[in-house]
């Protein structure tokens, strides 16, 4: 098998560039779900580093005593460099402390770093980190620096897939300048590709080296398995079997309203809506909220109890569900592929994946129940200081109805539709290829 510890760009690395030059810096402390590639871009930013010490304390129990309240930063260096016989020399070595979770006071100890070792550069990360900084009501504000990371996005994909020219390509297209036909197709093939394989680095890597399907579907089920392990750890008094049972329910789910009664009578609503936050703090559910969407900001006016959920990857999706990849890519069904109204799921994704890393940003959508009859938009959006509802359509074409609904009632004066048609608009909505959610969130339309 050929070899696939190459690595591959990620929108982090500008990110952590920025960060590495930065005199005013701090620690940064990267979160995000388990298996996104978050230890992976710091070793790639370690390679532009005289020293890199990379300290596992998840392995390396016996390093969590160095980091006792007795302990001063100058000491935990001096500990640090004898342990792994690396120099730590301020503005020449990048302290890498990963696994972080399972150290709470080393968690504590990075705002001393801030305060005793401002030169330093001091990077932590954790894959389940989020369930450790509840505990810790105040772990270091306005001393620490902190970036979410997500899956690649599809922009990323396309540079892994060798794609750069048609890449640029892309980002140079407008809803008044659309791609020649056989870009736009070309485009569309890799978006369906994007949307069988998904983000996870480790299925993009090996599908970049080896083009092969069948090992995509292979890695995601064994990251599956790996993270479906991981249950037992999110809380001791909730069983790994609920919150599995809330998970494979938020898969069967997606694309509409999240109800607790469809999970099953044995379960009560505190149940399930525990279950389900542990699951959204790991990451692997992301909710999608109701909002008025009368003004900015958008979460002012929402309404908690109607949400959707996404999942954290499309390939993970596809995977959940069951479906089989081979017969999908034999038959070319875009329909099987959009099982499950993966095309919205893909758009939130992706709205994440572009928007800024350093605040954790949310998700809304637009629902109207009266008797004249119902109307859903599928996203609502902020760019600047407007507000733009999102229509998403899985084919060439679709009616526009609760998108105008929702520009006639709140008097907006634009819209946006996402389809597998090429960039244009019509009367007073854009149209944007579903490949090019990176395109509109850049574009100055608002």
């Amino acid at each position: 098998m050929k070899n696939t510890k190459k690595y591959f760009n990620r929108l982090t690395d500008s990110n952590l560039l920025v960060w590495q030059n930065d005199p005013f810096k701090k620690p940064l402390l990267l979160r995000g779900a388990r298996q996104v590639g978050k230890s992976s871009s710091v070793r790639n930013l370690g390679q532009s580093f005289a020293y890199f010490i990379e300290v596992n304390l998840e392995e390396n129990n016996g390093i969590h005593a160095l980091f006792n309240q007795n302990n001063s930063v100058e000491s935990i260096c001096a500990k640090l460099e004898i342990a792994f016989n690396i120099s730590i020399i301020e503005g020449e070595t990048l302290l890498f402390l990963d696994e972080i979770q399972s150290c709470p006071n080393a968690i504590t100890a990075l705002r001393y770093f801030y305060e005793q070792k401002p030169n330093l550069h001091v990077i932590a990360a954790g894959s389940l980190l989020e369930f450790a900084l509840e505990t810790l009501p105040s772990f270091g504000v306005g001393r620490i620096r902190t970036l979410f990371v997500y899956p690649f996005s599809f922009d990323e994909f396309l540079l892994a897939m060798n794609e750069e020219r048609l890449l640029e390509l892309k980002q140079k297209a407008t809803c008044e300048s659309p791609l020649d036909l056989i870009f736009h197709q070309k485009l569309i093939e890799y978006f369906k590709q994007f949307l069988i394989i998904g983000g996870m680095p480790e299925v993009v890597a090996r599908f970049a080296i080896n083009k092969s399907y069948l090992e995509a579907q292979q890695v995601l089920d064994d990251l599956l398995i790996s993270l479906k392990s991981d249950f037992v750890k999110y809380k001791k008094r909730v069983p790994s079997n609920r919150i599995n049972e809330v998970f494979e329910s938020v898969s069967k789910q997606m694309g509409g309203k999240f109800i607790y009664t469809k999970i099953g009578n044995h379960l009560s609503n505190i149940q399930i809506k525990e279950a389900l936050q542990l699951l959204i703090l790991s990451g692997l559910v992301i909710p999608v909220t109701h909002t008025a969407g009368n003004d900015i900001p958008l979460g002012a006016e929402i309404d908690m109890k109607k949400r959707k959920m996404l999942l954290l990857d499309t390939g993970l999706f596809q995977r959940v569900l069951g479906l089989d990849i081979s017969s999908i890519v034999l038959e070319n069904n875009f329909e099987l592929i959009n099982k499950g109204a993966i095309a919205e799921l893909f758009f939130g994704l992706e709205w994440l994946k572009y928007s800024s890393p350093f605040s954790q940003n949310e998700l809304y959508y637009w629902h109207r129940e009266n008797k004249t009859g119902n109307a859903e938009v599928d996203y609502i959006v902020q760019k600047n200081a407007s507000i733009l509802p999102v229509e998403i359509k899985s084919s060439n074409s679709g009616a526009m109805q609760s998108l105008r609904i929702f520009l006639k009632e709140k008097n907006t004066p634009k819209g946006v539709r996402f389809s597998l048609e090429n960039f244009s608009s019509v009367d007073d909505v854009y149209i944007y290829p579903l490949y090019a959610v990176s395109s509109f969130f850049e574009s100055k339309i608002y």
